[in-house]
């Protein structure tokens, strides 16, 4: 079961202008504000900016599915087909996350809170 696609992470190559320009389109200043990651939260959705993410494989935004069982998900998304693009990681503070490819090249983010 998951909480949904709560969050969407963009690679970006210049993450100041990409702030700026998040800046502008959801009227909000960033939550997190890092070298390696600016978030903003809007709507109940958290956006994400990732300097580093073209050389992780991202092509494009990447959803990412909030799961309550990451390392078990992934599992069985592997088992059915996907490509691992990002093994599990801690991004801080317990947060978990991983990525897959499908069969369409199309990118799916894992999600796992500590609390969860």
């Amino acid at each position: 079961m998951t909480a949904g696609l709560k969050t969407i992470v963009y690679p970006v190559k210049d993450i100041d202008q990409a702030k700026a320009l998040f800046k502008i389109l959801l009227g909000v200043e960033p939550y997190a504000d890092e070298p390696y990651y600016v978030g903003f939260k809007d709507a109940g959705q958290d956006i994400g900016l990732d300097p580093n993410g073209h050389a992780r494989g991202m092509t494009g935004p990447v959803p990412f599915w909030h799961v309550t069982d990451l390392r078990g998900r992934l599992a069985a998304l592997l088992e059915a087909g996907a490509e691992l693009l990002e093994d599990v990681r801690d991004v801080g503070n317990g947060r978990l996350i991983a990525s897959v490819k499908d069969a369409d090249g199309n990118l799916m983010g894992l999600l796992q809170d500590p609390a969860a």
